[in-house]
């Protein structure tokens, strides 16, 4: 169960195809997955862990609810 908190690229990547999102895809300055007409920006791949404060935006920004999210 992940929860809001430092994670891993790999493991961002893992639980966004786990919901349903495919990719990542090339997006310009960043990577995208795709659910539908919903997409999600990937953080780049930098050799440090996503923080917590930038997994909450993404996730906020993709619509994806904290529960939902702890529910993996």
């Amino acid at each position: 169960m992940p929860r809001i908190g430092p994670i891993r690229r790999k493991d961002f990547l893992f639980y966004l195809r786990r919901m349903g999102f495919e990719g990542p895809y090339a997006g310009g300055r960043h990577q995208i997955m795709q659910k539908g007409a919903q997409t999600v920006r990937v953080p780049n791949p930098h050799g440090a862990d996503i923080g917590a404060g930038l997994l909450a935006r993404i996730l906020r920004d993709a619509g994806i609810d904290r529960v939902e999210w702890e529910k993996l």
